[in-house]
Formats: C-alpha cells, sequence, structure tokens
C-alpha cells in the first residue's frame, strides 16, 4: 500500500495521469473560464482608469478612482474564489479596508482606497490575464479536439502559471497585511479583556470596600449619638468600628494589588511573584533569571498570568508542590508554571488542573504576541508554559 507523504495543508495539484481525472477537467475548466473572465476584468479595469483619469483634474475623479479601485478589490476576490475552486490554490484574503467611518472620515478612507497596495495588484492581474486567456482558451480548446492524448499535461502546465499568477497578484501584500488582520482581531480581544476588568473593580468596590465603609459610617453614627448618655456601648462601637476599617483596608489594598500591584513597580517579577507565591495553597518554588527588567506592560502580563496559574492550581489541581521558572531567551521572556496535581488541563476546555481561565490567558497574550502552551496528561501533572516578547512594539 502507498502512502501520501503531501502535507495537509499543501495546495499542490495531484501528479499529472492520463487520461483527464476530476482535477484534470477542473483545470481545463479554468482554462476555458479564462478568456470570459479576463475579458470582463480587463473592461472593468480599462474603464475605470480611463474614466477616472480622464475625471482627474475635477473633483470627482479621485472618488471615481477609490470607488473603482474596491470594485478591483471584489474582483480579485471573485478570482481568489475561482482559483480556490478549480485549482486547489488557498490564498489568504487580504485586510479588508475600513470604510468612512471607521478610517477617521471620508479623506483618510479616500486616500487610504486610492493607495491600496492590493486593489492596484488587482487591476495589473486584470489588465495581464486578457492575452493569456486569450492564449489559454486558443491552446485549451484545440487539445479537446487535437491534443487529446497530452491535454493533461498541457492543462497542468498552463494552469502552474495560472496558479502562479494568483499567487503573486491576488495574495496578501506581506507577512504585514496578516500582521494588520491579527492585530485588529486581537484588539477587541484586549478591549473585552479591559471592560472585563473594569467590571470586575466596580463590583468588587461595590460589593466589598465600598458596602464595609457605608457599614462603618453608620456604626461612628450611631456611637457619637451614644457618646455622651453610654460611653461603654459608644467605646465598644468604636472599637467595632476600628476592626471594620482594617478590613475595608485590607480589601482595598487586595484590589490595589489586582490592578497593579506596588511590590512589582518596587521591586519587579522576583519579589512580585515570591509574594504571589507565598499565598498559594500549595508550596510554591520560585526561581526568577532575568539580567534585567523587561517592559513595563510585559512585567504586568507575566504577574498576572503567574498569578491566575497559581490560583488554578490552588482551587484544581490537588497538587502538592508547584513550581515557578522566568527566564530570558533572545528577546523573548519565558514563563513555566508546574505542578504535579491531577493534570488533565486544557486551553482550549478550560476544564482539569488550572483549566479555569486558560483560554483567556491564551487569548491576553496572543494580544501581545505571546504564546501559551499547556502540557497536562491525565493524573501526571500540568506544566504550563507562556512566551512573551521582552519589548512591546
Amino acid at each position: 500500500m502507498t502512502m501520501s507523504t503531501r502535507a495537509p495543508d499543501d495546495d499542490r495539484p495531484p501528479p499529472v495521469r492520463a487520461p483527464l481525472g476530476a482535477v484534470a477537467w477542473k483545470e481545463v475548466a479554468h482554462l476555458l473560464a479564462n478568456l470570459p473572465a479576463a475579458l470582463l476584468g480587463f473592461v472593468y479595469t480599462v474603464t475605470v482608469l480611463s474614466v477616472a483619469g480622464g475625471l482627474s483634474v475635477t473633483a470627482v475623479g479621485l472618488p471615481l478612482l477609490a470607488l473603482g479601485l474596491s470594485g478591483s478589490r471584489q474582483v480579485g476576490r471573485l478570482e481568489r474564489a475561482r482559483a480556490r475552486l478549480l485549482l486547489g490554490v488557498r490564498v489568504e484574503e487580504p485586510t479588508p479596508l475600513p470604510g468612512p467611518g471607521r478610517a477617521g472620515g471620508f479623506f483618510p478612507w479616500l486616500f487610504g482606497a486610492v493607495k491600496d497596495p492590493v486593489a492596484w495588484r488587482s487591476a495589473l492581474y486584470e489588465l495581464v490575464r486578457l492575452p493569456w486567456g486569450v492564449l489559454t482558451f486558443t491552446v485549451t480548446l484545440v487539445g479537446l479536439f487535437v491534443l487529446w492524448p497530452v491535454l493533461p499535461y498541457v492543462a497542468r502546465v498552463l494552469t502552474n502559471v495560472d496558479r502562479a499568477l494568483v499567487r503573486s497578484l491576488l495574495s496578501p501584500s506581506d507577512e504585514l497585511e496578516r500582521r494588520i488582520a491579527q492585530l485588529e482581531s486581537d484588539r477587541g480581544v484586549v478591549v473585552d479583556t479591559a471592560a472585563a476588568d473594569l467590571r470586575r473593580i466596580e463590583r468588587d468596590l461595590h460589593d466589598g470596600a465600598q458596602a464595609r465603609l457605608v457599614a462603618l459610617a453608620m456604626g461612628l453614627g450611631l456611637a457619637k449619638e451614644k457618646l455622651q448618655e453610654d460611653p461603654d456601648a459608644a467605646a465598644a462601637m468604636v472599637d467595632e468600628a476600628h476592626g471594620e476599617v482594617k478590613l475595608a483596608l485590607q480589601e482595598l489594598r487586595d484590589l490595589a494589588r489586582g490592578i497593579h500591584p506596588a511590590v512589582l513597580t518596587d521591586r519587579g517579577l522576583d519579589a512580585a511573584l515570591s509574594s504571589v507565591a507565598a499565598r498559594c495553597t500549595v508550596p510554591v518554588k520560585v526561581a526568577v533569571d532575568l539580567p534585567e527588567r523587561p517592559a513595563a506592560a510585559i512585567e504586568g502580563i507575566a504577574y498576572f498570568t503567574v498569578s491566575e496559574l497559581l490560583q488554578n492550581i490552588s482551587k484544581h489541581s490537588r497538587a502538592r508542590t508547584a513550581g515557578v521558572d522566568v527566564w530570558k531567551s533572545g528577546d523573548r521572556l519565558l514563563i513555566q508554571v508546574t505542578d504535579d496535581g491531577n493534570g488533565g488541563a486544557s486551553a482550549a476546555s478550560g476544564s482539569g488542573s488550572g483549566g479555569s481561565g486558560l483560554a483567556g490567558l491564551t487569548e491576553r497574550l496572543d494580544a501581545v504576541d505571546g504564546v501559551l502552551v499547556v502540557a497536562s496528561p491525565a493524573g501526571v501533572g500540568t506544566t504550563v508554559t507562556a512566551e512573551l516578547p521582552w519589548r512591546t512594539r
């Protein structure tokens, strides 16, 4: 039995075989459709450029060009879909251009659309496609009646040129295009996380320190009324209020620590993580080996990542010991948190040892170009490795 060695994401077509198989028929269909598709694209592109160029001296020239180039983007999208369906070419979709509302107004959108490299490459694709479409249509049509035995091989050669054109002219500009799309997605995650943190702070203030301070004010008011007629009762109430003040201060300290702990600002990750480890219900060994402090934002993310992972160990792992290791490797900050608990954690499902919140941590790290990897065999323990950039961009 012969096993295929092609990778799952490899979009190269299978080897050519005669007579025509399903793949070869798709390639022939693509080549025959080249002429009408190229003719329509060529006419559209020439019309847009001619009309917009002729009206460039007027106020409507640039808006027409911008709209025409937006249409070229859509033509490119249809060509990518055709290549995907008939040639098996998987090309990522470019980042959509923001509309006038999201671009900051009409003129920023106008200049962005006119300078759009994706649209210009789509227009170039349509211009060069007409002579190529005439050639491939003619050769394929003749091959159907004259060159039948070698048609699969001819079709493969011609469609490989088509594949190269699609990849070179209709793919996203470069890695920057893909990075922009990723950052737009990450921005939504960051906004949602910040909103959730604000709601948590508001809830903690309302239900904790605020409620306790209201009760304290009421208690002191009653103590003031009883000060003359019953000094002993007033003294007892003041003593009780003193205890409430201590609890309120502790709650405010805990809340402040949850926002950004003072020890992290003053003394760095080593001291801050040791403080977090001391509050864990499981004995934790902390080892921090950093030549210098990373960027403040990265340092904060590292702190809260370890803090949440240790909380998960306390709540879910049933571990006897745990460890935290932090070090620098190249331009990356590496964090590894381990425990000898029951394992079974999963960043996808959020279940098992340390599983709670792992999906949220993954999204938070991804938003700053970080990575979270979870290794958690059932019954063996859990190792969570986080990788962060040393400096923010």
